[in-house]
């Protein structure tokens, strides 16, 4: 099948696409945006999370023909060009990348948690991000990110 949506706000085409294949890999392997990482296949470590239709979905769970004419925003499409998203950049000011292989998770579930709660506290913060695991960190450094994307350390991200 041919699979077409929109894809960071560009409309985008993958041909020969398997109806039941990963919406991941279809963004990794058919159209070229690594940024999602492929960890658990599962849907439990929040790696390759991505919008879909503005709602946060593991995209490893999503089968490609799902996402047939709807919005997709990945990790790369949180960046205004070459700027980076206040997101991004707190995470890369706190030292909270580590490895970086959830980073593209956190990142995109860190934007939805401030698009609907701009001031969250420590344990809303551990809440919303739940789903997103990483081997790197005593996750400390990311919540010091979501605190500092917020606005909330006194200081905004350049």
């Amino acid at each position: 099948m041919r699979l077409t949506c929109t894809v960071n706000g560009q409309q985008r085409e993958a041909d020969d696409v398997w109806e039941a294949e990963s919406l991941l890999h279809v963004l990794r392997e058919r159209l070229g945006l690594p940024g999602s990482k492929n960890a658990c296949e599962q849907g439990e470590c929040g790696s390759c999370t991505v919008y879909l239709d503005d709602v946060p979905v593991c995209s490893c769970l999503v089968a490609a023909g799902q996402a047939e004419g709807r919005r997709v925003r990945t990790v790369e499409g949180i960046a205004d060009g070459e700027q980076l998203d206040p997101v991004q950049e707190a995470f890369v000011r706190t030292g909270a990348v580590q490895c970086g292989f959830c980073t593209p998770g956190l990142i995109v579930q860190t934007h939805d948690l401030l698009r609907h709660n701009p001031a969250p506290n420590d344990a809303e913060i551990r809440e919303a991000l739940a789903g997103n695991l990483c081997r790197c960190t005593g996750y400390q450094k990311i919540v010091d990110a979501v605190h500092l994307a917020a606005g909330q350390d006194g200081e905004v991200p350049a």
